[in-house]
């Protein structure tokens, strides 16, 4: 038998298989490396298409912002105005109140009493004068209680004092306006 050594071939066989190796690995990490750097550059991508879409969202939601500020703003000149209508139509409907009062102050004073001062806050009023006597505070008490226009009579001081010989009552008096329903100063501007 012939002995045949076979032993280059398989060296030869082995380089060449590892050379082959050795392409197939770079190839491999240069495939790998351009996957991985494309990637990277989609991702990238993605990130700025996405900062592109939130600065714009920003730059929107700024003008809306702005918009907001401006319609809040409209409506506090909305609601400021509205008082202010309130308040007018109030003046408005209560200008012939005063007329009234001031009629009604004459109309309950009895002989013998005479105002020195007379104010109103709200529908709170009082009332500081003079009078003869006690009797005539208390009658202009009793008009009062029965007046169409005002209500609640109290007496807050009576002082009395000899002026010429005379005796004289110092008072102060509160009370307060009587609520007017709008049908009711219809009827009190028809009858004086």
């Amino acid at each position: 038998m012939a002995h045949i050594n076979l032993l280059p071939w398989r060296e030869e066989l082995r380089k060449q298989k590892q050379h082959e190796f050795g392409i197939t690995a770079i190839g491999s990490v240069v495939i790998a490396g351009l996957i991985v750097l494309l990637a990277h550059f989609h991702v990238d991508g993605m990130i700025t298409d996405q900062d592109q879409r939130n600065a714009y969202l920003e730059s929107e939601i700024d003008i809306l912002n702005k918009r907001i500020g401006r319609i809040r703003e409209l409506e506090a000149m909305k609601a400021n105005l509205l008082a202010r209508m309130n308040v007018i139509q109030e003046l408005q409907g209560s200008r012939p109140e005063s007329v009234h009062l001031m009629d009604e102050l004459v109309r309950t004073l009895p002989d013998g009493v005479h105002l020195n001062t007379f104010e109103q806050k709200s529908k709170a009023l009082t009332m500081t004068g003079i009078a003869e006597s006690n009797a005539r505070v208390s009658d202009y008490m009793r008009e009062i209680d029965v007046s169409d226009w005002f209500t609640g009579p109290r007496l807050d001081v009576i002082k009395t004092t000899e002026s010429n010989r005379r005796r004289i009552a110092n008072f102060t008096l509160r009370g307060n306006q009587k609520a007017r329903k709008p049908d009711e100063e219809i009827a009190g501007v028809a009858t004086p």
